[in-house]
């Protein structure tokens, strides 16, 4: 949708607009992005619905009706105007400077699931235990926190583990018992991805992990890509060898670096892939990554990986596809945390006014990157 079939005359009258208008303000693809629940219409305009008169933002997960029943508005106060009420679900009455109503009650669950890291807790529990209503936990966690209780409670978990490992002579075993673990497996199941390496290898500080890595010229200057036993564990960009070296040294402190003999498995598929993306001929990434995150983290990357080549958001746009508008500058951090360039495409963020924003390998990659998609 061009930019200017969406731009509204706040002084505009709040009558639903009329059938006859509906090709000038809101063409078909308004429905289809309705249909497609469609995050990056959201704020363009909203959607109600007169059967039940309720009005909703493009993206609303809610049963979508029949399109005989749907009234278009260029703002959510036109909607409330012409008598629709907000969704409960998708929130289009609610901005990202005013507060979310349910902060301090989500606030007080994930205390709660902090402190009892170590024991399997049912919803019914959580909420008898907090005074808050188990709707309100599975709607608001996810949209104040950014992920789920369970994911929440599993990152908890997670971490009660790493502080249990690190005691002087604590065992593995005692230490995955004591954290809430039925067994090892579970914990193996659970961490593949936050901790990107075995318990007993993480509680010696990575001593042990071997990584390989080989270093590759490139359009956006020297490159390294190293891999563990499990999948490519980073991709860097930098100005010579000893740079490069020296930033995978401080990414995995005690662990065996070895240079590769030769560029073949992972290593030439990664190589191959960060090339092929600065050509005309992209080629799909055939290779599994091995990266720590943390849930939120993995969340921001995924969302990453599926924004479709030669497009953009902006860091508010992606906070708002995770469910938490008012987490641009976590979402930020979690792609300065990235440690696989070009795979995991945090250069397709940008500023809220379309500028190149904030790139851990420098604004001119960036630049060039984004050019080269745009091929």
């Amino acid at each position: 949708m061009s930019t200017a079939a969406v731009t509204f005359n706040p002084a505009m009258s709040t009558q639903p607009v009329k059938s006859a208008n509906v090709p000038s303000l809101f063409p078909g693809k308004s429905w289809q992005q309705v249909l497609a629940r469609d995050t990056s219409a959201d704020g363009q305009f909203f959607y109600a619905v007169k059967s039940t008169k309720i009005y909703c933002k493009p993206s609303c997960a809610s049963r979508k009706p029949s399109r005989k029943n749907v009234t278009f508005f260029p703002t959510a106060a036109a909607a409330e105007a012409a008598g629709y009420r907000a969704c409960l679900r998708c929130e289009p009455d609610r901005t990202e400077d005013k507060p979310d109503p349910q902060a301090d009650a989500i606030a007080t669950v994930a205390d709660y699931l902090k402190d009892h890291a170590a024991e399997r807790t049912r919803l019914a529990d959580i909420a008898k235990a907090t005074g808050v209503g188990r709707l309100t936990i599975l709607r608001g966690f996810k949209r104040v926190l950014g992920v789920t209780p369970g994911e929440f409670a599993k990152e908890q978990r997670l971490a009660k583990f790493k502080d249990k490992v690190r005691e002087p002579k604590k065992r593995v075993t005692d230490a995955i018992y004591e954290a809430g673990y039925g067994s090892s497996s579970r914990l193996y199941e659970n961490s593949a991805v936050s901790l990107g390496m075995t318990p007993r290898v993480m509680r010696e500080g990575g001593a042990g992990l071997v990584i390989r890595y080989t270093l590759a010229d490139s359009p956006l200057g020297k490159m390294l890509v190293a891999t563990t036993d499990f999948g490519i564990c980073a991709i860097l960009f930098g100005r010579d060898q000893k740079e490069l070296e020296a930033d995978l040294r401080e990414r995995f402190s005690k662990a065996q670096l070895t240079p590769a003999r030769g560029n073949t498995g992972w290593l030439a598929e990664a190589v191959a892939f960060v090339l092929s993306q600065l050509s005309e001929s992209p080629t799909a990434a055939k290779f599994p990554l091995d990266v720590r995150a943390t849930a939120f983290q993995q969340r921001v990357w995924k969302a990453l990986q599926a924004i479709p080549r030669g497009e953009t958001r902006s860091y508010g746009e992606l906070a708002r596809e995770l469910g938490k508008p008012t987490a641009s500058r976590a979402v930020a951090a979690a792609c300065a945390a990235n440690p696989i360039a070009i795979a995991v495409p945090c250069h397709r963020l940008v500023g809220s006014d379309g500028s190149l924003t904030g790139y851990r390998w420098g604004l001119d990659r960036k630049q060039k990157i984004l050019a080269a998609e745009h091929l």
